[in-house]
C-alpha cells in the first residue's frame, strides 16, 4: 500500500458538495499472477473532459471495468458525488450517474432509431406500450445533436459515427453525470469526429463531466481539459493539457522500456515464403510485404490498428476484397482456414479460451486434432502414435501439465498457449501466424514462449508476430511493420527501431493525403 491519500473534505458552496465528481484511493485490481492496477489514487474534476492514455496493457481498460461495475476491485475506495460508491451491478453504476460509451456500441441495428432510443424504458400502461411522444426530452435531444438523423430510419443503416450519437443521447438522457468514452474516434472520418468533440464540449456545458480514452494523441490536445497516464497498472502523473507537448506526453506514456536483448540473425532473405501484394478487406487497405524463411517478421500497432484482421485475412477468416498472396512463389487465395492450413500455414490466435483450444478436452486430443489423418489407418485413430505425438511436444515445449490426458482448462494461460503452438506444429506448418502470443500469460510463461518462438525460427520455420506490445515485438523481430488505420505507415528494421518515434508515428490522428505521399 502506497502512502495515505486521504479524500479531501467536502466543499459547499453554489449546490456543489466539492470540486471533484469522482475519486478514487488506492484502488487495486488482481487476477492470478497479475497485479492490473497497483495503488491508483485519482481525482476527476467536474466538468471537465479528463484524458486517460497508456500504451496497451497499462491498465485502463481494468480501471474503467471498476468504474462501470464490469469488474469487482480487489481493494480501494471510490468516493461519486461525494458519496461512497459500491455499486452492485452494471444498471446500478448507470443509475447513480456513471454511463460508459464502449467502442463496441449497444445498439440494435434491425430497431429504428427511435426504437433503440426508448429501448428498455419504452412509455407503457399497464404493461401496454403506448406510442411515443416525440415532444419527449430524449426525442428533443436527438433532434438537437442530429437533426440530420430520421427518426424512422433503421440503425443498421446508419454510419458508426451517427450511432455512437444515439448511445451519447441515451446516456445523458438518463441524467448521467459522468459519461466515459472509449476509443470514440477510432472508427470515426475526421468530420465525423469533429462533430464528437462538438458534442463533447456541449456535454461540458450542461454539467456533464468527460472521461476520454485514446490512444490518438491528436484527440488529446484538440478536446481534453488534463490528462492522465497510466503505466503497468500505475499512474504516471496527471497534467493539465494545456501545460502539456507530445513529446513529453509519449515520454510519460513510454518510460524506460527495458526488453530482452534483440540478438540478430541469419535470415536467408533469398529464400521468400510469402509476398503479399495490396491485400484488402472491409478493415484493411494496401498490405503490401514479404516474409523469408527464419524470419520473425512482426506487425505492430495499437488497438484496432488492424493487426489481427491481416492474420485473419491470411487464414482464410475474413474475406478478401482484392489484392494477390503468394505462397513459395504459388499464387493463392485462402477461403477458409483449411486452404491456409494445406498451404502450410498455422495460426496462433490472440482469443486462444474460444477460438485457440477444445475446453473440455484433454491435452492429448488438442495437440493431436489437427492432423490426425498422419496419426490413423482405414480410418480410425491410432492412440499408441497419438500419445506419442501429445507426449513429444510437451516434452519440447515443457508443457507442465500432470499427463496428456488433463484437460487444457486445468492448465495455467502460459501452458495452454504452449498446446496451440504444439497444436500448430503437428499440423506441419511452415508459416506460424502468431497473435498477441503472450496475452494473459505470466512473465516466467512469456520468457519462454519467446525462447520457444526463436527456436523455431533457428530451424527453419517462418513466424509473423502480431503484437500490440513495443518489448515483444523489438525482442523478437528481424523486421517491424507499423500499423495504423488498417494500412502499413512504415516498415523499421530492428537495429534502428526507436520507441519515441515509433509512438509517435502510431498515436497520430487519421492520414492525409499530404503524410500519404510523404511516406511513399
Amino acid at each position: 500500500m502506497g502512502r495515505e491519500v486521504p479524500f479531501p473534505p467536502p466543499v459547499m458552496g453554489d449546490c456543489q458538495m466539492d470540486e471533484n465528481i469522482l475519486e478514487v484511493r488506492h484502488l487495486t485490481k488482481n487476477y492470478p499472477g497479475v497485479a492490473a492496477l497497483k495503488d491508483v489514487n485519482l481525482d476527476i474534476r467536474r466538468n471537465t473532459v479528463h484524458c486517460i492514455v497508456g500504451e496497451n496493457g497499462a491498465g485502463k481498460s481494468t480501471f474503467i471495468k471498476i468504474l462501470t461495475c464490469a469488474e469487482v476491485r480487489s481493494g480501494g475506495e471510490i468516493r461519486f458525488q461525494g458519496r461512497d460508491f459500491n455499486p452492485r451491478s452494471i444498471r446500478e453504476a448507470m443509475d447513480m450517474g456513471i454511463s460508459t460509451l464502449f467502442q463496441e456500441l449497444n445498439v440494435v441495428n434491425q430497431l429504428t432509431v427511435e426504437e433503440n432510443l426508448i429501448l428498455g424504458r419504452e412509455p407503457n400502461r399497464y404493461g401496454i406500450i403506448k406510442k411515443t411522444n416525440e415532444s419527449d426530452r430524449i426525442f428533443q435531444l436527438i433532434k438537437e445533436f442530429a437533426p440530420d438523423i430520421p427518426l424512422k430510419k433503421k440503425v443498421g443503416l446508419l454510419s458508426f459515427a451517427e450511432k455512437q450519437v444515439i448511445e451519447i443521447v441515451k446516456t445523458i438522457a438518463v441524467e448521467a453525470s459522468l459519461l466515459i468514452m472509449d476509443e470514440p474516434t477510432a472508427a470515426v472520418s475526421e468530420n465525423e469526429a469533429k462533430r464528437l468533440f462538438s458534442i463533447i464540449r456541449y456535454l461540458k456545458e450542461k454539467n456533464i463531466t468527460v472521461i476520454y480514452i485514446s490512444h490518438i494523441l491528436d484527440d488529446i490536445f484538440t478536446i481534453g481539459d488534463l490528462v492522465t497516464v497510466f503505466r503497468d497498472g500505475e499512474i504516471v502523473g496527471t497534467k493539465k493539457v494545456a501545460e502539456i507537448t507530445r513529446e513529453d506526453l509519449i515520454r510519460m506514456m513510454i518510460g524506460k522500456i527495458t526488453v530482452d536483448e534483440y540478438i540478430p540473425r541469419a535470415v536467408d532473405y533469398q529464400k521468400k515464403v510469402i509476398e503479399v501484394k495490396d491485400l484488402t478487406t472491409n478493415k484493411l487497405r494496401n498490405i503490401s510485404f514479404s516474409l523469408y524463411k527464419g524470419e520473425i517478421l512482426g506487425f505492430y500497432g495499437l488497438r484496432g490498428a488492424g493487426k489481427t484482421e491481416i492474420a485473419q485475412a491470411l487464414f482464410g477468416l475474413d474475406r478478401l476484397i482484392s489484392g494477390d498472396v503468394e505462397v513459395e512463389e504459388r499464387k493463392t487465395r485462402f477461403r477458409i482456414p483449411q486452404d491456409a492450413m494445406t498451404n502450410g500455414i498455422a495460426m496462433v490466435p490472440e482469443e486462444r479460451l474460444t477460438e485457440g483450444l477444445i475446453m473440455k478436452l484433454s491435452v492429448r486430443s488438442n495437440i493431436s486434432i489437427t492432423n490426425l489423418k498422419a496419426l490413423s489407418g482405414l480410418g480410425v485413430v491410432h492412440n499408441r502414435e497419438e500419445r506419442a505425438v501429445a507426449k513429444k511436444y510437451v516434452d519440447v515445449m515443457n508443457i507442465k501439465a500432470k499427463h496428456i490426458e488433463q484437460k487444457v482448462a486445468t492448465l495455467s494461460g502460459g501452458n495452454q498457449q504452449k498446446v496451440v503452438v504444439s497444436k500448430c506444429l503437428h499440423a506441419g506448418s511452415i508459416i506460424l501466424l502468431m497473435d498477441e502470443p503472450t496475452r494473459g500469460v505470466d512473465v516466467g510463461a512469456k520468457e519462454e514462449i519467446h525462447r520457444i518462438i526463436r527456436n523455431l525460427a533457428e530451424n527453419g520455420t517462418s513466424i509473423i508476430i502480431f503484437s500490440s506490445e513495443y518489448p515483444e515485438i523489438v525482442s523478437l523481430c528481424d523486421r517491424i511493420y507499423l500499423l495504423r488505420d488498417g494500412e502499413i505507415v512504415k516498415e523499421v528494421k530492428n537495429q534502428e527501431a526507436d520507441p519515441e518515434g515509433i509512438l509517435q508515428i502510431i498515436t497520430r490522428g487519421k492520414r492525409t493525403h499530404h503524410e500519404n505521399n510523404l511516406e511513399q
